[in-house]
């Protein structure tokens, strides 16, 4: 049974940073591609960054130079260091085995002074 659990969400100030993590269990972890996609209150949700089995990676406009997603095959996690948060980027952000279309429970990140 495939699970991914994140954890690292919370409340930060604008300008501050913060890295989610995404625990994957039940599959053959490095042969997929991860992603973190991101929902706000009342707006459909959207994607963030998303990584592949290779490493390649693509991001969202709105989060280049500010959001960086990394994997660890070994460990069967996927992270997302976020920098130069901004009031928007206030929402749950969301793990996502893209092949399955496995979605974990979210983690909430807040960003307000």
């Amino acid at each position: 049974q495939v699970r991914l659990v994140e954890s690292g969400g919370g409340l930060v100030q604008p300008g501050g940073s913060l890295r989610l993590s995404c625990a994957a269990s039940g599959l053959s972890f490095s042969i997929y591609t991860m992603g973190w996609y991101r929902q706000a209150p009342g707006k459909q949700r959207e994607l963030v960054a998303i990584i592949f089995s290779g490493g390649s990676r693509s991001y969202a406009d709105f989060v280049k130079g500010r959001f960086t997603i990394s994997r660890d095959n070994a460990k069967n996690t996927v992270s997302l260091q976020m920098n130069s948060l901004k009031p928007e980027d206030t929402a749950v952000y969301i793990c996502n085995v893209r092949e399955l279309g496995h979605w974990g429970q979210g983690t909430q990140v807040t960003v307000s002074s």
